[in-house]
C-alpha cells in the first residue's frame, strides 16, 4: 500500500512539475531583436558594434547578421526575454544603427 502511494505521489510530483514548466514557458515569451538595413554606416562598423553590443556574437555572426540585413532588409540579432532585447536594441539605436524588436511567434 505504501509503495502504490509513494509511485503515485512521485508521479502527481512529475505531471505538476511539467504543468508548471509549461506556464513558465508561456510566460515569458520571447522576442527577436532585428537589424534594419543601413545604408549610412559602412559593413565594417555595423559587425563591430554588434559584437560591442551583443558580445556573445562571434565576429561570423555579426558578418551573417549584418549581410542579412544588407540583403534582404532586416537581419535577426538575437531572441531572448524582453528586457535584454530592449536593451540590445537601444544600445544599436544609440549607435546609429536602426533596430526593433518583435515578439516571437
Amino acid at each position: 500500500m505504501l509503495k502504490i502511494f509513494s509511485e503515485n505521489l512521485v508521479n502527481n510530483n512529475s505531471a505538476l512539475l511539467e504543468k508548471q514548466s509549461q506556464k513558465l514557458k508561456q510566460k515569458s515569451p520571447k522576442y527577436k531583436v532585428l537589424l534594419h538595413n543601413d545604408p549610412v554606416n559602412s559593413m565594417e562598423y555595423v559587425t563591430t558594434t554588434l559584437r560591442e553590443v551583443v558580445p556573445q556574437l562571434s565576429e561570423q555572426d555579426a558578418i551573417s547578421i549584418m549581410l542579412e540585413a544588407h540583403n534582404s532588409g532586416v537581419g535577426l540579432v538575437i531572441v531572448c526575454d524582453l528586457e535584454p532585447a530592449e536593451f540590445y536594441s537601444e544600445s544599436l539605436k544609440a549607435k546609429g544603427l536602426t533596430s526593433s524588436i518583435e515578439k516571437e511567434d
